[in-house]
């Protein structure tokens, strides 16, 4: 999920941004900030709501599956080494009473992961040749998840560009004034010429 990273990351700059010193010397610098603090917070808040939910169920009773074949696993391997451990031990009587309740305690476990892995082992198959079917509405899916994030996203930015260029400047006065501000700070002794 890009998005989700992306929106993350947007969230830790424009935050770092607010807590900038400049934000306390620059009254239209610290509003500058908070409106983009603001939209990027909707946006990660759209990602949470919306976008997330469209891949997170996907297959749930599969990841439920797998996630209890391997609960079922961990809980084989620990009794497994309980039982390992006992046969290592010197064979006194009190060591093969624990040995036999080792064994027993593992055998329904081991019979519970064997039919676990049994049933992933046998629809795993089917599920990756049924693939071509799922492809098809899942990357539809995904297109119309695509295009009602960008559809959102492009209202979030929009609504912080009309909050932000107050000036109502053009792209090329924007860019000339930047261009001129960005000259002024490499006339400045203290940056060195790459």
């Amino acid at each position: 999920m890009q998005q989700f990273t992306m929106s993350k990351a947007a969230v830790k700059i424009s935050g770092d941004l607010l807590s900038n010193p400049l934000c306390e010397q620059d009254q239209a610098f610290l509003d500058s900030m908070t409106a983009l603090d603001t939209a990027m917070k909707r946006m990660d808040s759209f990602n949470q709501e919306k976008v997330s939910v469209e891949y997170s169920g996907v297959f749930p009773s599969l990841n439920m599956a797998v996630k209890r074949r391997e609960q079922a696993l961990q809980d084989y391997r620990r009794l497994q080494s309980k039982v390992e451990k006992y046969e290592e031990k010197e064979k006194t009587g009190p060591i093969m009473v624990k040995l036999h309740q080792a064994r027993e305690e593992l055998r329904p476990v081991r019979e519970d992961f064997e039919a676990k892995n049994k049933q992933l082992l046998d629809e795993m198959p089917k599920f990756y040749h049924s693939r071509i079917d799922y492809f098809q509405p899942s990357f539809e899916a995904l297109i119309r998840a695509q295009v009602v994030y960008f559809t959102e996203m492009h209202k979030i930015f929009s609504e912080l560009t009309d909050q932000i260029d107050q000036a109502g400047m053009t792209d090329e006065q924007r860019e000339r004034e930047n261009e001129a501000k960005l000259n002024e700070l490499r006339a400045l002794s203290i940056v060195a010429d790459d």
